[in-house]
């Protein structure tokens, strides 16, 4: 079991990672909090595939337990969803010492972290991701959040959880389709940190993409990166943290012109990163060789190489509603070379334009 220690000023906890661990999720939980009731959000997917191993370890720790289960989707992720899951805690008697645990991946993580962030304004949050894209990066470092109309987490806070439980072995029963999607945040921090993680992303991308490639250390190398990304940031308020934007700008845009239906988030953010390498070479220098190697790299993972009829304008318009855009645009988190962001780059609309239709048109 690898073990990462979240420094942060809110709270200090241990991401653990480790291979054929679920049923050890109770017993490391009592280390850290020890009694009360423990309640599990899943969706329908997850549970019938994981929620009785994670009951029973809980069980078996001493806690009285109960579960959620929800429809699968990013549509979940909604305030009139929060609130049906605020009077199911408030019938149950929940209180601020109880935990609410998320099973499943970044929408489930987001719903059920913002609901335990906001319920009694606080109660104890263990996030146990199970699919590739919330482990290395959904789960880990605070973000929790509902979309709100066409805005990905418009609605949201930061809370940290107690403990982030990751176990590798779940990947086993993820589709293809969500492996590929999770491999599209391996990608950005490759991309972001170059190095051994890039050589090594390079590698899984050279085969094919299985969740038997996918090893503890690479996961691990992720988290570590997050982490000490959120640690220097936790709330958004220097700018560090924007570094975890790369892709998502474009990303979250194409998401939202699709009614969040026909790209899940990896995928779009696939597509993001491919314009992130398109506009880093045209504004900041980035080598044409670089460019062309990360998006070999996307090739290898078996991301999205194309947009597909979804309206140019719509995304433009989307891209300026962005959450994080101030009077004067988006600031972009580009790369001046691979492994070397540079942050804040503010983008010209008509070349904005033109990177969504090289999308559109490749």
């Amino acid at each position: 079991m690898r073990r990462i220690r979240a420094e942060m000023l809110s709270r200090v906890y241990d991401v653990l990672v480790g291979r054929g661990c679920l049923a050890g999720l109770g017993a490391e939980l009592a280390r850290r909090c020890p009694g009360g009731r423990a309640v599990v959000c899943c969706d329908e997917n997850v549970g019938p595939l994981h929620l009785e191993e994670v009951r029973s370890s809980l069980r078996t720790a001493g806690y009285e337990v109960s579960h959620i289960v929800i429809p699968a989707g990013e549509r979940q992720k909604s305030l009139a969803r929060a609130e049906e899951l605020y009077g199911v805690l408030y019938d149950r008697g929940v209180r601020r010492g109880d935990t609410i645990v998320a099973l499943g991946g970044g929408v489930i993580g987001d719903l059920a972290g913002f609901v335990a962030a906001t319920f009694q304004r606080g109660v104890r949050l263990v996030q146990v991701p199970t699919t590739l894209l919330a482990q290395v990066d959904a789960a880990v470092g605070g973000k929790v959040a509902v979309d709100f109309r066409a805005g990905k987490n418009y609605v949201g806070t930061f809370y940290q959880p107690w403990l982030v439980y990751i176990d590798v072995a779940v990947l086993e029963t993820l589709p293809a389709r969500e492996l590929r999607s999770g491999a599209a945040e391996v990608a950005k921090y490759a991309l972001l940190g170059g190095g051994e993680l890039l050589d090594g992303v390079e590698r899984l991308a050279a085969g094919p993409l299985t969740a038997a490639r996918v090893s503890q250390e690479l996961v691990t190398r992720c988290v570590e990166s997050k982490v000490a990304v959120v640690a220097s940031d936790e709330r958004e308020e220097t700018g560090a943290r924007a570094v975890l934007n790369l892709g998502h700008t474009i990303g979250h845009a194409v998401e939202a012109a699709t009614a969040f239906t026909r790209y899940t988030h990896g995928e779009a953010v696939g597509l993001g990163l491919r314009a992130g390498l398109w506009l880093s070479r045209r504004l900041c220098g980035l080598d044409s060789a670089e460019e062309g190697r990360g998006q070999v790299l996307l090739d290898g993972l078996g991301l999205p190489q194309r947009l597909d009829a979804v309206p140019i304008d719509a995304v433009c318009d989307l891209i300026r509603r962005d959450k994080k855009a101030g009077r004067d645009g988006v600031g972009y988190v580009l790369l001046e070379a691979l492994g070397s962001p540079r942050l804040d780059v503010r983008v010209p609309p008509e070349l904005e334009r033109e990177v969504v239709e090289w999308l559109v048109k490749r």
